[in-house]
């Protein structure tokens, strides 16, 4: 069963940085494109940032646009998020997913991980 594991979350200032990581585990599959959503307590889980596995497409949500970098190692099937300049209101549980599907556009995450939390104070 394929696992995905996140990593790297923390608290943090406003105005600092973090890395999230994540992996897949427990098996092998061929991600199509992962994707970062985040969720705070009360509100619906909502789209970060998504990559395709081969060509490296960026989709990104307005709120996290030139401070958020999604990327992808294709050799561990893992992909990250560069975090700059961080806010309060970024503050969440950040989840890693995954289409391993490959029906195209939409993309449909069939694979989640268990989240990161990510606090951000003023």
């Amino acid at each position: 069963q394929v696992q995905l594991v996140e990593s790297g979350g923390g608290s943090v200032q406003a105005g600092d940085s973090l890395k999230l990581s994540c992996s897949a585990s427990g098996g092998t599959f061929s991600a199509y494109a992962m994707a970062w959503f985040r969720q705070v307590p009360g509100k619906e889980r909502e789209f970060v940032a998504d990559i395709s596995w081969s060509l490296g497409m960026t989709n990104y949500a307005d709120s996290v646009k030139g401070r958020f970098t999604i990327s992808r190692e294709a050799t561990k099937t893992a992909v990250y998020l560069q975090m700059n300049s961080l806010k309060p209101e970024d503050t969440g549980v950040y989840y890693c997913a995954a289409d391993s599907h490959g029906w195209g556009l939409p993309y449909e995450w069939n694979h989640w991980g268990q989240g990161t939390q990510v606090t951000v104070s003023s």
